[in-house]
């Protein structure tokens, strides 16, 4: 089989493509080689599938479903094996045996086109809420995971360099950068977190209704986890005449259901949209930035 990855993999790995980098190109050998290695049945790959990896339905030698995951480096999915192990199945989908290829995951199959976002908006947001609850874990001891102050350090400083490029960002800018200032200063817990959650990013299995996937894990504090789940739906958010009014009473809702601080949720949700909208303008797109920093500007 012909492991051609989808094209919406190829245009976001091409906005973040280091110079030299050849892992595309590798791609179709590097499947052909994890699926004979496992002995596993190639059933399809899954489109349009993520935006960091190539998602690869497949039967395993007994002919149990399972799915097979590959992606770059730069994706961290070594770090992704070590959260799903951590969880083991709890919250999260199952990390399955077999031989440990580095940025390559076999998975336990879910139902890869039924997530948490197919429900009605109020049902989505609690389902996910409960799933994302579930994976607030005391980090391992000697973990191997980024911090949440490490991992927005970076992004202050491209959000600092783009910025000076759009003058008119500037102060939602500066406003999402001393933010975090004022966050760092007191984190009130360390917990590990999936570091992307929203809605898409839950799936229905079997064995529980709901299960994450796809985690980018942090460790850090709960309402950085939570604040990407508030600006989920954005277009709807943005298209609404009361769509300002809709984010407030979320912040709110999310934050009391999930024992979370309220201001501190909303600081943190100011800071990913406006980090999410300023790496949109810098990578050439323009819509999905002016509609995440005009969601910003409701902070």
């Amino acid at each position: 089989m012909a492991f051609e990855p989808p094209q919406r993999l190829v245009r976001a790995l091409g906005e973040t493509a280091p110079d030299g980098d050849d892992w595309l190109e590798k791609l179709p050998e590097t499947a052909h080689q994890a699926v004979t290695l496992r002995e596993l049945t190639v059933e399809r790959v899954q489109v349009p599938g993520g935006r960091s990896s190539l998602v690869v339905l497949v039967r395993r030698a007994d002919g149990t479903p399972a799915v097979l995951k590959l992606a770059p480096p730069r994706a961290r999915p070594e770090s992704e094996r070590a959260a799903l192990a951590h969880w083991g199945g709890v919250g999260a989908v199952q990390l399955l045996d077999g031989p440990a290829v580095e940025g390559v995951l076999l998975l336990e199959r879910l139902h890869p086109d039924v997530s948490v976002r197919s429900l009605p908006e109020a049902k989505a947001l609690l389902e996910a809420a409960g799933t994302l609850r579930r994976l607030w874990v005391e980090p391992p001891g000697d973990h191997p995971f980024e911090t949440v102050a490490g991992r927005t350090g970076r992004q202050a400083e491209a959000m600092r360099a783009t910025a000076s490029g759009f003058g008119e960002v500037a102060v939602l800018v500066d406003a999402a950068l001393a933010a975090r200032e004022e966050l760092l200063a007191a984190p009130p817990e360390v917990r590990l977190l999936h570091g992307t959650f929203r809605q898409s990013k839950v799936l229905a299995g079997e064995r529980m209704p709901w299960l994450a996937v796809g985690p980018d894990p942090v460790v850090g504090e709960s309402a950085f986890d939570l604040a990407r789940l508030v600006r989920d739906r954005v277009e709807d958010l943005i298209a609404s005449p009361s769509g300002a009014a809709i984010t407030r009473r979320r912040v709110k809702r999310l934050a009391e259901s999930l024992d979370v601080d309220q201001e501190r949720l909303r600081g943190w949700t100011l800071f990913r949209a406006v980090e999410s909208g300023v790496r949109a303008l810098r990578v050439g797109r323009p819509k999905d930035g002016e509609l995440l920093l005009e969601f910003a500007g409701w902070l």
